[in-house]
C-alpha cells in the first residue's frame, strides 16, 4: 500500500530535507490541512480482514489513525471504506470524521484517493494523507508536515534516515494534476514523481512501515 503514494526511497528529484522540530500544530493563518485516511483496503494477504477494522493497542485501526491526525493537529479529517464499510461504520468509534463509501476499492488505491479528495471541505489548502495500516506513523510526523505547510511548503513527504515514505501533504494547487493522473495502485505516484516534493525529516518519531502480511501483524502484537 505504501508504495503506490510515495514511490519508494528518495532521489534527487525531491526536495532538500526539512527540519525536525515541529512549531505550533495549527500554524499560519488561513491554512485548513484536514487528514485524508484511506482505509478501503481488503486485507486479502490477510486473509480478507479489512484493516480499518484490525485491532491495535485495544482499538481499531481507522480510529487509531483518526486520533494520530487529530493529535497532529489536522482540520479535521475525511475517511475513506471500502471492504466491509457497514461494519466499519457500525463498529469504528469515527467521531465527526466525515466518512466516504468508495464502491471502487477494488480497482486500487487511486480510487479511495480520488474519492477523498473529493469529500473535501472547499477551503482545503492542503491534504494530509494517511494509510490507515501505518500504525508506527505518529502525531509528531503529522505536526511536521503541518508546519511545513505554515511554511508555504504545498508538496512534502515524510522521510525516515533519508527514505520517503508517509504521510503525504498534498497542497490544493496539485488537486486537479493528481485527478487526472491518479489510476490503479500508482495513488500519487506520478504526482511525486513529476515534482520537486520536500522531504521532511522524520527519523525517531516512529516507523512507516505498513501491514500487508501475518508477519506484519505478529510483528505489531496484531492478532
Amino acid at each position: 500500500m505504501t508504495g503506490g503514494m510515495t514511490g519508494g526511497a528518495a532521489d534527487g528529484a525531491t526536495g532538500g530535507t526539512t527540519g525536525g522540530a515541529a512549531g505550533g500544530a495549527r500554524g499560519g493563518a488561513g491554512l485548513r490541512v484536514p487528514a485524508l485516511v484511506l482505509a478501503a483496503g481488503g486485507g486479502s494477504r490477510l486473509g480478507g480482514r479489512p484493516k480499518a477494522l484490525l485491532p491495535y493497542r485495544g482499538r481499531p485501526l481507522l480510529e487509531h489513525a483518526l486520533a494520530v491526525a487529530a493529535d497532529g493537529g489536522c482540520d479535521g479529517a475525511v475517511a475513506v471504506l471500502g471492504a466491509a464499510a457497514a461494519e466499519v461504520r457500525a463498529r469504528a468509534a469515527t467521531g465527526e470524521c466525515r466518512l466516504v463509501d468508495n464502491p471502487d476499492w477494488r480497482t486500487g488505491l487511486a480510487s479511495s484517493l480520488l474519492a477523498g479528495l473529493a469529500a473535501l471541505p472547499p477551503e482545503t489548502t492542503a491534504v494530509l494523507v494517511l494509510l490507515v495500516d501505518t500504525p508506527g506513523v505518529t502525531a509528531e510526523a503529522v505536526r511536521r508536515l503541518r508546519t511545513a505547510h505554515a511554511a508555504r511548503t504545498d508538496l512534502a513527504a515524510c522521510a525516515y534516515a533519508g527514505r520517503r515514505a508517509h504521510p503525504v501533504l498534498i497542497g490544493a494547487a496539485h488537486f486537479p494534476f493528481l485527478r487526472t493522473t491518479a489510476t490503479g495502485d500508482a495513488g500519487a505516484r506520478a504526482l511525486l514523481a513529476s515534482r520537486p516534493v520536500a522531504l521532511v525529516d522524520c527519523t525517531g518519531t516512529g516507523t512507516p512501515d505498513d501491514l500487508d502480511t501475518p508477519a506484519d501483524l505478529a510483528r505489531w502484537g496484531i492478532g
